[in-house]
């Protein structure tokens, strides 16, 4: 009998998951961006979700349960581990061409800074 399986989807709390805008702050996790609850909450529906930041873990769980997101979240991690997908704020899809990657790098703003 073939075990039921999810793949796993690995979440960046700052910057996704929250109205983080660069101003950190490490005894305050900012508030849940709109919509984050229910694409969680999809998500999970298919998807082993674990949470990934580099905050206090007591503090990332306190920001979890206080928004009703515990049912969906299977972890909260601050090491990348391996997973099918990363969702993160602060990347570059690497398109498999190192020519024009370099400047990527260079040139990179997180969402949130793109209109600066």
């Amino acid at each position: 009998m073939k075990e039921n399986f999810k793949k796993t989807i690995l979440i960046d709390l700052d910057g996704v998951l929250n109205i983080y805008t660069g101003n950190f702050d490490k005894d305050f996790i900012p508030p849940i961006k709109e919509g984050a609850y229910e694409f969680i909450k999809e998500l999970s529906n298919d998807y082993t979700v674990k949470i990934f930041t580099t905050r206090n873990r007591m503090l990332a769980s306190k920001w979890v349960i206080e928004n009703n997101l515990q049912e969906y979240i299977d972890d909260i991690t601050n090491v990348k581990d391996i997973s099918y997908l990363i969702i993160d704020d602060r990347c570059i899809n690497f398109n498999g061409d190192f020519k024009n990657l370099k400047k990527q790098i260079d040139n990179f703003k997180p969402w949130y800074k793109l209109e600066e």
